[in-house]
């Protein structure tokens, strides 16, 4: 490489993914995070989320030295050309996106700012927010009595979780949003290892990168509120919905991807950055009807999935007894953040049923955010301790070892047969020949 240091401020999903990625392309990295915890965690070896592949790679990175992990501002400021600002932006509860973590690290920046920099904002910010960024960076080297010449650039990350690794070298595009022509040059080097794999760049004005990346969740949100309501018109028409997205997904203006009927989207991107448009858009005077209505269908889908399990088993569940086989809102991913579960396990215990549940990697979160409810939920080593003397099985998330469930054993270890496959993994004969009562979602 050309011996450009690459800062990356904050080390959670988006932040460790792309400070390893990097790192494995041969740049030298330093990555910071202001968790003096999770910055020892990751110093000692350890990984402190799942993706698929990360803890291999991040073993191969950390063992070459191209990679660093450090809790101070000043040393990855001062050492770093090219700073990768990589915080969270949580939701308010107006829906509109909190940049207090942003804003703090573009002071500490400025505060520690000693040569040209490039900064980027590779979080999902609302629109406006680079230009903010550049204001609050100017005014603390102001304080300083400093006029030091640097760039801010909206690089907006579009990584799948479960395949961020896959997406971050195989991207279907790059966006660099900037007004300064040597800092384009700059991102263009810094990603010219995708040129192996002939990306494409996309370069604009940091508003339009900006609402490039909300456009785009925004947009593959209503993809799937939209199969979910053919889902639920399938079911009372005695179609199948299934049928219904292939032959719409052979049709090339529309594409079959996010054509798959479930209980609703869920995780760190889709619901925040669909509220945080529509509330960009409120402030503006701007209605945004389409994702507004996306937004109350995703949530009336997951209340649906208890409809769908009460219908069979009565309103009253007090003795009934639910495995719930998925925690995390999709496979190949720990995060349980506004997962199916989350709605559909306290409904059920609302309404008296007990919970046994079981998730390959998301039952450690899942224990504190329905720490509320641990009395009804017991969590279990697997899939079929979960099932034992269980009335019915829920699957919520699409993970390949429930996709080949022993259906014989489970209608051995069953009370009742009832299979909720809310994943639509399994063909209804199959399912229905070993005795169980079968529903999915549009079929």
């Amino acid at each position: 490489m050309d011996g450009t240091t690459i800062g990356v401020i904050g080390t959670g999903y988006v932040g460790l993914v792309s400070s390893v990625s990097f790192a494995n392309f041969g740049y030298k990295v330093i990555a910071m995070d202001s968790d003096l915890e999770k910055v020892n965690l990751l110093k000692s070896g350890e990984v402190p989320i799942y993706e698929p592949g990360l803890k291999e790679m991040f073993d191969r990175v950390t063992e070459s030295g191209t990679i660093e992990f450090t809790g101070e501002m000043k040393y990855v400021v001062e050492n770093s050309k090219v700073l990768f600002i990589c915080v969270g932006t949580p939701p308010e509860d107006d829906g509109s996106a909190d940049l207090k973590y942003v804003f703090e690290v573009a002071e500490g920046i400025g505060k520690h700012m000693n040569a040209y920099k490039v900064i980027v904002d590779k979080s999902t910010v609302p629109v406006g927010t680079s230009r903010k960024v550049y204001s609050v960076i100017s005014d603390e080297l102001q304080k300083r009595g400093l006029d030091l010449h640097f760039d801010v650039v909206s690089n907006p990350e579009f990584l799948r979780e479960g395949k961020a690794l896959y997406d971050f070298t195989h991207p279907d595009r790059v966006v660099i949003g900037s007004d300064s022509e040597e800092a384009i040059e700059i991102m263009k080097k810094i990603y010219r290892p995708l040129k192996v794999n002939e990306v494409p760049f996309v370069i604009t004005n940091p508003e339009t990168a900006e609402i490039i990346k909300y456009s785009s969740n925004a947009f593959l949100a209503t993809k799937i509120s939209f199969i979910n309501e053919i889902a639920n018109l399938c079911e009372e028409l005695g179609a199948d919905v299934n049928q219904i997205a292939k032959a719409m997904g052979m049709d090339g203006r529309i594409s079959p991807k996010f054509l798959h009927p479930g209980p609703g989207y869920g995780g760190s991107c889709f619901p925040k950055d669909t509220r945080a448009i529509v509330n960009t858009a409120k402030k503006l005077g701007i209605e945004m009807k389409v994702i507004n209505a996306a937004i109350e269908a995703n949530e009336y889908q997951k209340h649906r999935m208890v409809i769908k399990i009460k219908r069979r088993l009565g309103d009253n569940l007090a003795g009934k007894t639910i495995a719930i086989l998925g925690l995390s809102f999709k496979a190949e991913t720990d995060d349980t953040r506004e997962s199916a579960a989350l709605v559909v396990i306290p409904e059920l215990i609302d309404s008296g049923a007990t919970i046994r549940a079981y998730d390959p990697k998301g039952t450690d979160e899942m224990r504190w955010r329905l720490k509320d409810f641990s009395p009804q939920i017991a969590y279990l080593e697997n899939e079929y301790d979960a099932c034992k003397n269980a009335d019915a099985v829920v699957i919520l998330t699409e993970w390949a070892q429930f996709r080949r469930l022993d259906l014989r054993r489970l209608s051995e270890d069953m009370r009742e047969k009832n299979f909720f496959d809310f994943r639509n993994l399994y063909s209804r004969e199959e399912v229905e020949d070993m005795g169980f009562y079968y529903e999915g979602v549009g079929r």
